[in-house]
């Protein structure tokens, strides 16, 4: 028998406020038709006053417990994948932990930007086959509105906030691709492309920043770094492109979504797509387009999901599941 961390709920939160592409009108040379061509965006949700990204979390994390018909005294421990945590420290998940009045177990942050939920994913599939947890919550949550030059039409009309959530559960499977759970993962890093896509500013620094991008260079890296790990998470699986139900992929643009699928020889199809209704949300894209793939009736139990992002750093990875 095998260990694996099967999904048992997953939920995600959304602010109320809604800004439409024509918002930024009136304070950038662009329009809605520019905005949609380039990257597919029409809309996308920013926090409101009080809401931070612990708070979002912790509302992600109530719905997929609720899935689940559980409470955090099931729950071993908390991962959050976020880069705009509500402090430079303590973690946002030991303020999730908190606000969800769990005492017990441990919580913990993982940083790698828009990579951070593959990277968060990677790390509780690892605690739940080592034993050190059974149950695991696992949420991607970023207020990435708070990190915006609003003079940078490249970049300000890309990025929205939100939250989703994940509760792993350790099963016993047979150790085959038809087990439910994750069935394999991919993490890469290279550190060399930083000034790609970076925040100026930081803690030791002493300074604060804003989010800056080279948005050609990303897409170039972007399509062909997401298609290779996809592949070498789908090998490590057992796998090829024909057995997959659902491509989960981080919603950044339309473009590289579309770029990827045609390179792994997918139908578009079989991709998940929410980045026309939240922008990017960086970390928190991946388990938002989950949440909301289940509601649509798309994703169902036993389906065969891969999952890829890539982030800066640059950071990137695919993780293979069976819902």
């Amino acid at each position: 028998m095998t260990l694996r961390a099967v999904v048992k709920g997953v939920g995600h939160y959304l602010p109320t406020r809604v800004v439409e592409n024509a918002e930024f009108e009136a304070s950038l040379e662009t329009n809605d038709e520019w905005i949609r061509a380039r990257s597919g965006i029409e809309r996308r949700h920013f926090a409101g006053e009080g809401e931070t990204t612990s708070s979002m979390a912790t509302a992600a994390a109530k719905a997929a417990l609720d899935m689940a018909g559980m409470t955090v005294d099931d729950v071993d421990a908390i991962v959050v994948a976020t880069s705009t945590a509500d402090l430079t420290f303590p973690s946002a998940a030991t303020m999730v932990q908190d606000q969800l009045g769990m005492r017990h177990g441990f919580a913990f942050d993982i940083q790698a930007v828009c990579a951070g939920f593959v990277f968060a994913l990677t790390n509780a599939n690892a605690l739940i086959v080592s034993g050190q947890a059974r149950r695991v919550l696992v949420i991607g949550a970023e207020t990435f509105s708070r990190i915006m030059d609003w003079t940078d039409r490249s970049t300000c009309v890309l990025f929205g906030d939100g939250a989703g959530a994940l509760l792993l559960e350790a099963q016993e499977g047979e150790g085959t691709s038809a087990d439910r759970g994750i069935l394999s993962t991919d993490l890469n890093s290279d550190g060399s492309y930083r000034e790609l896509l970076y925040v100026d500013g930081g803690s030791s620094t002493g300074t604060t920043g804003y989010l800056r991008m080279q948005g050609n260079q990303v897409f170039r890296h972007a399509v062909e770094k997401l298609s290779k790990t996809a592949t070498t998470a789908m090998e490590r699986a057992g796998i090829d492109g024909t057995d997959v139900d659902w491509i989960v992929p981080h919603q950044a643009n339309i473009r590289i979504i579309q770029g990827t699928a045609k390179k792994l020889g997918l139908s578009m199809d079989k991709v998940v797509v929410t980045v026309q209704d939240h922008g990017n949300t960086s970390a928190a894209s991946i388990p938002l387009a989950l949440s909301v793939g289940v509601q649509r009736g798309q994703i169902k139990k036993g389906d065969l999901l891969v999952t890829e992002a890539i982030g800066g750093g640059l950071a990137w990875g695919a993780v293979v599941l069976r819902w």
